[in-house]
């Protein structure tokens, strides 16, 4: 026993060096860690627990009968993040470039059914060439099982993927049917056909970078949440957002100790944001002084900025902020912005999160590129998205809240619980100078000054119909509160419905606007 015991050790040894020292002086010169270096930093320090470290691959020919390292490429098992487990796989770009074959794909499909089954969040760190082509069609059933599993725990337990390297074909599906992807500048790429095939099929030189980067799927595509410029720094964000998240949809997100004074008052407020609905502002910086800490991590920062998606805390519970950002294109909404809101606001419904919703919106974006590429259909993405959502939601409109653009952002007619507004707000069909043309055009045609004419009209139409305790005289607004207040508003009113119970009709599932 003693000597099978040596010979083990030895054996195990030998899967931890993996495939030696050359191959991972590559992986380096490459910019990239190694699988089990990634492993180490996402995790707790020494709490990785590897399984089937010593399976191979049964597969021959082309050679594959002489080449059979153990791990197959991909390792596979669980570990923690500030105590609390997490399931993890890692391609190792190493053996094989990380490419998926039959014992590859089971190993995965083995530790995606454990977490499921121990309701604990998945993360995979993704480095790997594609299917294995000598394995043929077993290869892409491989991936169909990866799919089915993504797909089946899909609002169940938090999926994480993070890029760390190549990512192409069918490959890149997996990723795109997680809850958040992740990025590395100049190293991950993802894309469904490469630069080659691009080429040959339509003559476009492109390099991998500029088809399929992090650069382009963070700011353009909206397919990245983050990005970021090295590992380290991507996966300790990793670890981050995880502290926002619960294991599964069954528990509430990770309370965290409030250093914060829950009812501390926000006077900077009154001076970050103007009064007159023209003049833009950071609404980050509101965000800032209404959660702990001025901690926040936001969400597709580079994709949409015209909306605002962020995690944070409130009096130590973990909220889902999203906002209007008039610094860009003045807080409208547009097709990526409703995109974006749809996918933050489901997310943060499947796993419990309560929605506060920070409003300053002049309307949809108009335009015949918008109408032709389908704001209809995208808008009404968020719509229902806030509308199926049964967590804790609230409003709180700061300025202006214009049109359908108003209905989209939470209001009391679609579900929110509370409806809160600054004594700044607009809440109206349209801006009351654009009222004004459309009730008074021909009043003010036939005026004998007609730009005077209009602007008592529209300064009538805003007595009468905008000022700020209009929508709350009617029951559409709960109150009217002191922006410097709004703190401790958002934390007696999350602590009053933290217990919120809903109930929906049966059905097998929902058509949302694709």
């Amino acid at each position: 026993m003693l000597e099978r015991t040596v010979e083990l050790q030895e054996l195990k040894d030998g899967v931890l060096d993996g495939p030696g020292e050359r191959a991972t002086a590559q992986q380096h010169a490459r910019g990239k860690l190694t699988a089990r270096e990634r492993i180490d930093l996402l995790l707790d320090p020494g709490s990785f627990v590897e399984v089937e470290g010593l399976r191979r691959h049964r597969a021959t020919g082309f050679g594959l009968e002489s080449r059979r390292p153990h791990t197959d490429g991909v390792i596979t098992g669980w570990g923690t993040v500030d105590g609390r487990t997490v399931f993890v796989y890692a391609h190792d770009f190493r053996i094989f470039g990380g490419a998926l074959g039959e014992a590859h794909a089971a190993k995965i499909h083995k530790i995606m059914d454990m977490a499921e089954s121990a309701g604990a969040p998945l993360v995979s760190l993704n480095d790997g060439a594609g299917a294995r082509i000598q394995e043929g069609v077993t290869a892409l059933a491989g991936y169909g099982g990866i799919f089915t599993r993504n797909v089946r725990a899909s609002g169940v337990i938090p999926q994480i993927s993070v890029m760390l390297g190549p990512c192409a074909g069918g490959a890149a599906y997996s990723p795109a049917l997680t809850d958040f992807v992740f990025m590395v500048n100049g190293t991950s790429q993802m894309f469904v056909t490469g630069p080659d095939v691009v080429q040959a099929v339509t003559g476009e030189h492109i390099s991998h970078d500029d088809l399929g980067g992090a650069a382009v799927h963070s700011r353009d595509s909206g397919v990245a949440a983050f990005a970021h410029d090295d590992e380290e720094s991507c996966l300790e964000e990793v670890r981050y957002l995880l502290s926002f998240l619960p294991a599964n949809n069954q528990e509430t997100p990770p309370a965290a100790p409030a250093a914060d004074p829950a009812g501390r008052r926000t006077d900077r407020l009154l001076d970050l944001v103007p009064a007159d609905p023209a003049r833009p502002y950071d609404m980050r910086t509101v965000i800032e002084e209404v959660v702990d800490g001025g901690e926040y991590l936001e969400v597709h920062a580079h994709w949409a900025g015209n909306l605002v998606c962020a995690l944070a805390r409130i009096d130590g519970q973990v909220v889902g902020i999203v906002a209007n950002q008039p610094m860009v294109t003045a807080g409208v909404l547009d097709i990526d912005a409703s995109e974006k809101g749809a996918r933050f606001v489901a997310t943060c419904d499947a796993f419990n999160i309560p929605l506060v919703t920070l409003v300053d919106v002049p309307g949809f974006l108009p335009g015949a590129d918008q109408e032709h590429r389908g704001i209809i259909r995208h808008g009404a993405k968020l719509l229902y998205a806030y509308c199926s959502a049964t967590v804790p939601r609230i409003q709180v409109i700061l300025r202006k809240a214009y049109g359908g653009a108003y209905i989209v952002m939470d209001s009391r007619s679609i579900g929110a619980d509370l409806s809160f507004a600054w004594p700044s707000n607009e809440i109206a069909v349209m801006g009351a100078e654009g009222a004004a043309n459309v009730v008074f055009r021909r009043e003010i045609a036939a005026a004998a000054d007609p730009e005077v004419r209009r602007a008592e009209l529209v300064r009538e139409y805003r007595e009468q119909l905008m000022h700020p305790y209009y929508a709350a005289e009617r029951g559409l607004v709960d109150d009217v509160i002191d922006p410097a207040g709004t703190r401790a508003v958002l934390a007696r009113s999350l602590a009053a419905l933290r217990r919120k119970q809903s109930s929906s009709p049966y059905r097998k599932h929902g058509n949302p606007p694709m």
